[in-house]
C-alpha cells in the first residue's frame, strides 16, 4: 500500500470511528497479545514482555487524559479509571517477575471494552 492510500485510509477511520470504538480496537489488539502470552508462557518471553508493556502504555495513556483538566468525564470515574490504571501496570509488574497471572489484565480489559461499546452511552 503506498503512503496516499494508507493516509486516505487512516483519515476514512478517523472520521467513522469514534474514540470510544478506537478505545475498544486498540483494547481488543492488546488482548489479542495477553491472550497469546498467557497461551504459552514461556515459550516466548520477549513477546510476554512486549504484551505487558504495550498493555501498560496504554493504560498510562488513558491515565494521563484522564488527569488533563479539560476531560469531561465524571470526577468519581475520572479517579477510579485512574487507579484501575495504577493497578494495571503495578499488576503488569507482578506478571513479569513471575508472581502473577495475565488473566486479571484480559478480564479488566474485557469490561472496559464492554463499558465503550454499550449502547446508549455518550461520549
Amino acid at each position: 500500500m503506498n503512503q496516499l492510500a494508507q493516509i486516505g485510509y487512516a483519515t476514512a477511520l478517523a472520521k467513522v470511528e469514534t474514540q470510544r470504538e478506537t478505545e475498544a480496537r486498540i483494547l481488543t489488539r492488546l488482548n489479542a497479545g495477553l491472550e497469546h502470552a498467557m497461551a504459552h508462557p514461556d515459550r516466548n518471553i520477549p513477546a510476554t514482555v512486549e504484551a505487558l508493556h504495550e498493555n501498560d502504555r496504554f493504560w498510562a495513556h488513558i491515565a494521563g487524559d484522564l488527569a488533563h483538566e479539560k476531560n469531561a468525564l465524571p470526577e468519581a470515574l475520572k479517579a477510579a479509571l485512574i487507579s484501575l490504571a495504577g493497578f494495571v501496570v503495578a499488576h503488569s509488574a507482578r506478571v513479569r517477575n513471575r508472581q502473577a497471572g495475565i488473566a486479571p489484565l484480559i478480564e479488566i480489559n474485557n469490561a472496559i471494552i464492554r463499558a465503550l461499546n454499550a449502547t446508549g452511552v455518550q461520549e
